[in-house]
């Protein structure tokens, strides 16, 4: 079993499994998956099935039935939105890349109901000096952090509080890839399985007239305060205020599930 339960494994392996069970409409033998993912031809079925249960007990996407291995559909995609819990989040960090850079600081909040709830917000101590135009940028200094906690030493309280909801973030391919960067290093080979919501993209699919698409920008659109730019807890504040204004947006065009609000193009 994982060892979180909104984690999911981001081996190479696995990888390929779900590809392979992607490809054949969800369902494989295993001897069939020893073959193409481990490269054991003709294997032997009751040391395929002895293969793959090993290979599968890490990840809750698969699932062995009998000699056949089969993907597990999750039902994220076909949510209603208004009845999705979200977990508006931001990270302060070292730098724009993800490895050798860190995060400094956390802010999240629920949206669930249309209301923002709570808020989860902490400074992380990085581990590695973070560059001087960082700290002008985001007012984030070494000091500050220097007795702040690890990632290592809030990850589990991070990971209960998003618990299974969809994760939103303006930019969301940054903030994921460093979150699942930071999730690595404290379970290897895992990441989250949380599927996530970008408001950059969704914004310029629903608002495509404005002059950019900048977390700014939106805010003044939208007549949402942006206070301390460059720190978590604010801005990821106030992408939770525009978020829930896009949610109207997309409720005003029939879109009630997240698959479609995925896939959305004009």
């Amino acid at each position: 079993m994982p060892p979180y339960p909104n984690l999911i494994s981001d081996s190479l392996l696995i990888k390929e499994t779900i590809q392979l069970l992607q490809n054949f409409g969800g369902r494989a033998s295993a001897v069939k998956v020893v073959d193409y993912v481990m490269k054991i031809s003709k294997a032997e079925p009751n040391l395929a099935r002895l293969l793959v249960s090993d290979l599968i007990e890490a990840d809750p996407r698969l699932y062995l039935n009998n000699d056949v291995l089969e993907l597990v559909e999750n039902n994220f995609k076909r949510q209603n939105l208004a009845d999705t819990e979200f977990v508006v989040f931001d990270l302060e960090t070292t730098g724009a890349k993800a490895p050798p850079c860190r995060v400094t600081e956390i802010g999240a909040y629920r949206v669930k109901n249309g209301k923002i709830m709570e808020e989860f917000q902490t400074l992380v101590n990085p581990e590695t000096p973070i560059p001087p135009f960082i700290s002008q940028l985001t007012g984030i200094s070494n000091e500050m952090v220097r007795a702040a906690p690890k990632f290592r030493e809030i990850a589990n309280d991070f990971l209960d509080f998003i618990g299974d909801s969809v994760l939103v973030a303006h930019n969301a391919h940054f903030d994921m890839r460093f979150l699942n960067h930071e999730i690595g290093r404290v379970y290897a080979d895992y990441r989250v399985a949380n599927p996530s919501l970008c408001t950059v993209r969704l914004s310029r699919r629903l608002i495509p007239n404005i002059e950019n698409h900048r977390l700014n920008t939106l805010a003044d659109y939208y007549s949402v305060a942006l206070v301390n730019h460059h720190r978590a807890s604010d801005d990821a504040h106030a992408t939770a205020h525009i978020f829930l204004k896009l949610l109207a947006e997309l409720q005003n065009l029939g879109v009630i599930d997240l698959a479609t609000a995925k896939r959305l193009k004009f």
